[in-house]
């Protein structure tokens, strides 16, 4: 299916035992959340990870550039990641057709489809999870079905779909 997943490698010891870390594809509400009173909290736990080399943010150049815009303590939470602990996703023909078969099916509008094309692009690249803090179109569980249904219909795998709270509470 074109592109390979992602070929991050990395492993850490944790409770004894070699586990690979957790790619984990951030939207820019994740990152836009360090700076929110609501999700603060559990984004700049999440963050903290990425810092750390627990887990390897996944980026895509589609996430670069809805920060464009963003006020700067938001555009620069990204500088503070080290580069060997990221991975940015290019845009890819695969992940458009995806984003598009979405819509098509109903799973999102077309003025949602930066968010489905965000999904499309986790799903292409086989991340472990997608973070999002968007609950009306992506954190959603009738949507994350609709998704995963059409994911399996074009020959994908299942994405886990969750908020940032739900993968810290998960460790």
């Amino acid at each position: 299916m074109g592109l390979e997943p992602c070929q991050d490698r990395a492993f850490v010891l944790q409770s004894s035992m070699l586990v690979r870390k957790l790619r984990i594809y951030v939207d820019a509400s994740v990152i836009g959340g360090c700076e929110d009173a609501e999700f603060r909290d559990d984004s700049l736990a999440l963050w903290e990870r990425f810092r750390t080399g627990q887990h390897t943010l996944v980026l895509s150049e589609h996430t670069i550039r809805e920060l464009v815009n963003a006020p700067p303590a938001v555009r620069n939470r990204i500088t503070e990641i080290p580069r060997e602990n990221q991975i940015v996703l290019p845009d890819q023909l695969e992940a458009v057709a995806l984003a598009g078969a979405y819509v098509k099916h109903g799973v999102l509008g077309p003025g949602s489809y930066s968010d489905a094309l965000h999904i499309a692009l986790a799903t292409t690249r086989g991340v472990d999870v997608l973070v999002s803090w968007n609950f009306r179109h992506i954190v959603n569980f009738g949507r994350i079905r609709l998704f995963n249904a059409v994911n399996l219909e074009q020959g994908f795998g299942v994405l886990e779909i969750r908020t940032p709270k739900e993968v810290l509470d998960y460790e």
